[in-house]
């Protein structure tokens, strides 16, 4: 029996920079409201308004985070995460080294 009213979790989809952008610019023509454009073309009403509002930041219409400072963020907290590691596996290497010298 299935479950009322629960639907499956949609599996995670990427989309390319230049199909954000066409669907950036349905919408901001205004044709057609954000809610009939993301069930035109099987988005998510959330998505296709985070891309708007992305749009709007990288214009320099909002205030906010451009796409390139976001990903330059994204690199920095991987390298940094990547150098607390490297830092952690010397100090226990150092320690180890310490014991076994005494």
């Amino acid at each position: 029996m299935e479950s009322m009213g629960k639907k499956k979790p949609r599996p995670r989809r990427s989309f390319t920079p230049e199909f954000k952008a066409e669907i950036v610019e349905l919408c901001r023509r205004g044709d057609r409201s954000v809610g009939q454009i993301a069930k035109d073309f099987d988005l998510t009403e959330t998505a296709v308004r985070l891309w708007v509002s992305q749009a709007e930041v990288d214009a320099g219409e909002r205030d906010g985070l451009t796409s390139s400072e976001r990903e330059e963020l994204a690199a920095l907290r991987r390298e940094n995460r990547r150098l607390r590691e490297d830092v952690d596996i010397l100090k226990r290497a150092t320690a180890f080294f310490a014991k076994e010298t005494r």
